[in-house]
């Protein structure tokens, strides 16, 4: 998916690919995540299909809980969810930010031209 340092740095135009693409991804993961959420507390808090977005969103985006919750499987399934939903973030910023930090990286390490050539022996 990147490129090696040794090779030429992207344009700018297939750089934005590359960022939309991580994007992507990275709004498919929450959107998954948000719909594994979604799910269970429907079935597992019989809550209605508002309430678990609500309730999934919140955790996803952890603000926390909204509703009471009543029976044990579903405090369960909210602290595992809770635990999922921390490492969700940590992916999606990692997804999201990987472009740029590659790019840095990449420039900064990028064979340089002008560098002065080490002096061989005749």
């Amino acid at each position: 998916m990147f490129e090696h340092k040794n090779q030429p740095l992207i344009s700018q135009a297939q750089w934005f690919l590359r960022l939309a693409r991580s994007l992507r991804l990275a709004g498919t993961v929450v959107v998954v995540s948000l719909l594994v959420g979604i799910i269970g507390y429907h079935f597992l808090g019989n809550m209605n299909w508002v309430d678990s977005f609500l309730e999934a969103s919140m955790i996803l985006a952890g603000m926390g809980p909204v509703a009471a919750l009543q029976s044990d499987p579903v405090k369960i399934f909210a602290a595992l969810y809770a635990l999922f939903s921390g490492f969700v973030l940590l992916a999606a910023a990692g997804i999201v930010v990987a472009p740029f930090l590659h790019r840095l990286m990449h420039h900064f390490h990028q064979e340089n031209d002008y560098a002065e050539k080490p002096k061989t022996k005749k």
